[in-house]
């Protein structure tokens, strides 16, 4: 246990102490160590300007990830290394590809949002060695432009692969086939880092304050009875705009972000088990392999500097409405693993939301994990987003619909959905109504009616509540023209088939 936080800054080691827990990683770049390039716009997570590239161990290789620095805490970076844009250039004030592509190519104006832009860039750099147009797109989806628009950047992300590597870690660090390179100074950083791991619980302290970082599930639950006000946290991502918009004084944090057990993804013949700590960028592929069909669902979830930090049990645990993960865990008859110093207990996720933003844990108890069955034979699955922006946007309407279809008849279904009611919730009704039905698009627009007048939504800044009742309604009118011609009826109930089909075009995406 020690007070000091510790982690590596542009590869050197920094020690930190006297600042609060709460104290967000752009708060000690700008003001602290007058690493200025890292910029403050939005301060929730939404422009990109703050962006600054984590790197961690991940076996022999290193992990880089593209995270804001505006809704990061700064004791989460403990024993990792943070990359900021003044680290890009040599030592000899060479730039480094991806700076020199921007310039090359135009891709800054006013040059607010550049830094953002580099460093999201650098991200994909070190990680894909030819992405697709959507790839860059991704990429970037979570930095915002008002100057030169987007064409210039998309053009430096093509040419940075282009211009002649950089040396030591700021090469490339993949292969033209996408393997991993693990170059001189790499191995060093890893050195570095494996000397900041600490084996037991990392506690800091400060104006009555405290952070608990433990790095095992029994410790977390032993935290967890001592101290049942406590806030767990993993992501941040929504907790940390409880300090930068509503400037709240937080107590008791723990952290479980660095507990072995539960950043880990599990399969078993009966599910996949997926970690309180597992990031949505994780989750993603873990689900993606089974359920190829969700990929656009989990990539406009969020930015990938979101997806790398956020948690898919943090945005459970979480219990919003319009929440984008709870209306698809729901279709796919999702659990939760709660545990504590009582044992664990599991969980129907469609019983664990009493009311709005409410929840079945008791004092004392965590989520240790999501439980997702395997995907059964015969299954047609499909995930809606509704919003008014494509990226970075929160649903007004989330609906998924998973069905399964055996001799032509609906031998099962889950409708899971969001931003209709007080929290995420199943359509219990439009299920009912269409059990044991033949599988036809007659009997689907049928229970799209039954949907429609199902649920009691509000009128808010989204969406009326009449929008939302006909937007849930088609959208299983949608579901119907998607899934019950002759040829997507034969694909559903051959689901390897279908499962093939859908990865395939998500790999042509990527």
């Amino acid at each position: 246990m020690g007070a000091t936080i510790r982690f590596l800054l542009n590869g050197e080691r920094v020690d930190v102490a006297g600042l609060a827990p709460q104290t967000t990683l752009l708060e000690y770049l700008r003001d602290e160590r007058r690493l200025t390039g890292t910029k403050e716009g939005c301060a929730e997570g939404d422009c990109g300007a703050c962006t600054v590239v984590l790197a961690e161990r991940e076996g022999a290789a290193l992990a880089w990830k593209p995270i804001n620095a505006c809704i990061r805490l700064l004791p989460s970076v403990d024993g990792k290394a943070v990359f900021t844009v003044e680290s890009l250039k040599s030592a000899q004030g060479e730039l480094h590809p991806v700076q020199r592509a921007l310039v090359d190519c135009h891709g800054s104006q006013c040059g607010f949002c550049t830094p953002g832009f580099a460093m999201s860039l650098f991200g994909l750099y070190k990680t894909s060695p030819a992405p697709s147009r959507v790839a860059i797109d991704d990429a970037l989806s979570g930095n915002l432009c008002r100057c030169t628009g987007y064409r210039p950047i998309v053009d430096a992300a093509r040419q940075m692969y282009a211009l002649p590597e950089s040396s030591g870690w700021r090469g490339r660090g993949v292969t033209d086939d996408g393997s991993r390179v693990v170059t001189g100074d790499e191995e060093r950083l890893g050195v570095q880092l494996a000397m900041l791991a600490r084996d037991d619980t990392f506690e800091c302290e400060h104006a009555g304050r405290r952070w608990c970082a433990p790095r095992t599930p029994d410790a977390l639950a032993r935290e967890c009875a001592a101290r049942p006000q406590a806030r767990i946290v993993a992501g941040m991502t929504d907790v940390a705009l409880w300090v930068t918009k509503q400037h709240r004084d937080l107590d008791d944090l723990i952290y479980v972000g660095d507990i072995a057990e539960l950043r880990a993804v599990r399969e078993t013949e009966a599910h996949i088990e997926i970690g309180a700590a597992v990031t949505l960028t994780d989750a993603a592929i873990a689900l993606d392999r089974l359920w190829p069909e969700l990929h656009e669902a989990w990539q406009r979830f969020a930015s990938v500097p979101v997806r790398n930090s956020a948690t898919l049990v943090g945005n459970v645990a979480n219990g919003s409405p319009i929440g984008d993960s709870m209306p698809a865990l729901l279709a796919l008859d999702a659990r939760v693993a709660l545990r504590s110093l009582a044992g664990e207990r599991e969980v129907p996720l469609d019983a664990f939301y009493p009311g709005y933003r409410r929840t079945a844990l008791a004092p004392g108890e965590f989520i240790a994990a999501v439980r997702v069955r395997r995907r059964a034979p015969g299954l047609a699955v499909r995930a809606y987003k509704i919003s008014k922006r494509y990226d970075q946007d929160i649903s007004a309407v989330f609906a998924c619909v998973a069905l399964a279809v055996k001799g032509g008849r609906i031998a099962d279904v889950r409708i899971g959905c969001g931003g209709v009611a007080p929290t995420p919730v199943r359509a219990y009704r439009t299920e009912a109504a269409l059990a044991g039905q033949s599988f036809t698009a007659t009997s689907l627009e049928r229970a799209a009616v039954v949907l429609e007048a199902e649920f009691d939504p509000i009128d808010d800044m989204r969406a009326s509540a009449d929008y939302r009742r006909r937007v849930l309604g088609n959208l299983l009118r949608r579901f119907a023209i998607e899934t019950t011609t002759p040829d997507a009826l034969a694909r559903i109930e051959s689901v390897a088939g279908m499962a093939i089909e859908h990865r395939a075009s998500a790999t042509q995406a990527q």
